[in-house]
Formats: C-alpha cells, sequence, structure tokens
C-alpha cells in the first residue's frame, strides 16, 4: 500500500506482492517522483520505468511502479475533488463482473456452494480452478455445472498446469460441459501452445491469458503470436492505471477484448473508461481482502460493479485501524 501527498490531498494505491516491493518503492521510487507534477502522473511513470532500468522490468519493479502510480492517478484525482472514473473518461458506466474462485483445494460441497452462490446473486458468470488433476477436473467441472445450471457461463482457469496435448483434451471434455472460457490451459510463456489451443479449442470456447504481463512489450508479443482471444492484464502488475492505458489501446489495435485481472477496487473505475474491456475477475480472495482493509468496496449489482461517483478518487481509504491491528 503507498500513499501520494500533494497539497492537502493523499492519493492511495496498492498490489499485491512481496514486502520487497514496499522498500523499493520507499529506497528508490519515493525519491524519483518527489517533487514532481501531480497533474502529470504519466511524467512520474516514465521516470520510474527509467530509473529501474538496470533491475530489469518483471517481477517486483514493475509491481512498485503500479502501486504508486495507482496512487499518483488517485492523488490527482482528489486534488481535482472528481473521481476516477471522470478523470480518465467513461466509456459505460458499469463493469460485469464474474466470480472467480473454485480453488482445487476444495471440496466438491464447497465448490459447487461458492460458484452456485454467486449465480443466486446475480452473477452469471463464474470461474473455477483445475490444472492439478486432470482426470479429477472433468468431474469437478460436470459437478459445478450440475450447481449453476445451463444457463451460467462457465469458465476455468489451470494456470498452465496442463501440457498442450493434455489441455486439448481437456478442452474437448469441458466443451460437452459448456465451458466458454479457458484460461492459461498452459504456461503464459508458451505462445505456440496457447495459439494451437486457440486454432483447435472447439467452437465457443475463448482461449485466455496475460495477468502476468509486466510491460507493454510483454502484451504486444501475445497479441502479436494470436495467442489469446482475450487478453488479460492486471494495473496491480502491469505498471498501474498508465499501463493498463497501453494495453487496451494494444487491445483496440488487436480487435481483441480485454479483461481485468482481479483488485476490483482499481479496476472499476479504470475498466469502466476503456474501451475493450469485456469484465472483471471478482476474484474471491482480493475481495476478501478489500473489504477488510478499505472503506468505500463496491458491491456487484445484478452482476457489475460501479464506481462511486459521489467520492473522490478512487473511492475508497485504507481502514488504519484494522491494518495496524492485524499488523499487530
Amino acid at each position: 500500500m503507498v500513499h501520494a501527498y500533494g497539497a492537502d490531498r493523499v492519493g492511495f494505491g496498492y498490489t499485491y506482492a512481496d514486502t520487497a516491493t514496499a522498500t523499493l518503492i520507499r529506497d528508490l521510487l519515493s525519491e524519483v517522483v518527489k517533487g514532481r507534477d501531480a497533474m502529470a502522473p504519466a511524467l512520474s511513470w516514465n521516470a520510474m520505468v527509467s530509473r529501474i532500468r538496470n533491475l530489469g522490468r518483471p517481477g517486483i519493479a514493475s509491481m512498485a511502479i503500479s502501486a504508486l502510480d495507482i496512487a499518483l492517478w488517485d492523488l490527482k484525482a482528489r486534488l481535482l475533488n472528481i473521481p476516477m472514473l471522470t478523470l480518465l473518461g467513461a466509456v459505460r458506466n458499469a463493469v460485469p463482473i464474474y466470480g472467480s474462485g473454485g480453488f482445487t483445494s476444495y471440496s466438491d460441497k464447497q465448490l459447487q456452494m461458492q460458484l452456485a452462490g454467486w449465480v443466486r446473486q446475480g452473477i452469471t458468470r463464474v470461474k473455477m480452478k483445475i490444472g492439478r488433476n486432470a482426470r479429477a477436473d472433468v468431474g469437478r467441472v460436470r459437478e459445478v455445472r450440475t450447481a449453476i445450471g445451463p444457463e451460467a457461463d462457465l469458465f476455468v482457469d489451470a494456470n498452465g498446469g496442463y501440457s498442450r496435448k493434455q489441455a486439448l483434451e481437456q478442452a474437448e471434455r469441458f466443451a460437452d460441459l459448456n465451458v466458454s472460457w479457458f484460461e492459461e490451459p498452459v504456461s503464459s510463456d508458451d505462445l505456440a501452445g496457447l495459439r494451437l489451443l486457440r486454432d483447435r479449442a472447439p467452437a465457443g470456447m475463448e482461449i485466455a491469458a496475460g495477468e502476468y504481463g509486466y510491460e507493454a512489450g510483454y502484451f504486444c508479443r501475445m497479441l502479436g503470436a494470436g495467442a489469446v482471444d482475450v487478453l488479460q492484464a492486471d494495473a496491480t502488475r502491469c505498471g498501474g492505471i498508465t499501463g493498463f492505458l497501453q494495453v487496451a489501446a494494444l487491445c483496440e489495435a488487436h480487435h481483441i477484448p480485454l479483461s481485468a485481472h482481479t483488485a476490483p477496487s482499481v479496476h472499476t473505475h479504470l475498466g469502466c473508461a476503456v474501451t475493450p474491456l469485456r469484465h472483471l475477475e471478482y476474484f474471491h480472495d482480493h475481495v476478501r481482502i478489500e473489504s477488510m482493509f478499505f472503506d468505500g468496496v463496491r458491491s456487484p449489482v445484478n452482476g457489475e460493479l460501479s464506481p462511486d461517483l459521489a467520492r473522490p478518487g478512487m473511492g475508497v481509504e485504507l481502514k488504519r485501524a484494522d491494518v495496524e491491528r492485524l499488523a499487530a
């Protein structure tokens, strides 16, 4: 979590990363942005990218830039006393979401209860984890389809857990259960494997990847290889709001839809501001953590998240007392 100070306002940003990320922000990046124009977050972003050149872009360097960039955009909006969406410019009023969880550690009963619960709440797209045991995965997917009914969209995420041939075989089996989204069937670094799956997956099943992208070149290579039907990006990894806007521009140029990965408090405003966005991952763990730590967290209505336009910036505040109590 990062705070950026300007005049009498405080901007807030965050990422999900190791504590070494906080050290990098404190010891290196904070000095790079200190004293710069608070109305020009992209100027600070360029300075941070230049400063970490010898450290490398992937990993904690990009996540540190992401957190600070989000805080700087939040600060700008708060200085103007407007919501983030007004600052960025709206193309929609709400972001469709899909419920995400269904971990491989869950029992069949837990799995069914969680995903069916989202459908009952009006979230008609749900995603479950697979990839630990290929043979068991088909049975788990069948159990979920029974629980959620025939109309809800069912997504699966292998986290790169299958080989190419395994993934092809699984895709055929999942098609019989009306699975419409197959995320990271093979490693996201295997662009040829993703392209193979995209070319040979059953009609109606989209291949998705990209959540581990840290910089524009990564996304450009994935799109250039024709590896995905839907590109994923995460503003807490890919360089913050500045980086996410770059990814959205790439998607528009390649005529590929974009899906925002987790971190709903950031992506609600951002998702309403980028044209190619398809939906936002409403991830169980991040929803739980953000509800614990942030005041102003939004709840879905009819399967969508909408920003609070009555509050400046991202519309969330850190619950300092709760964070300090849990950290003690």
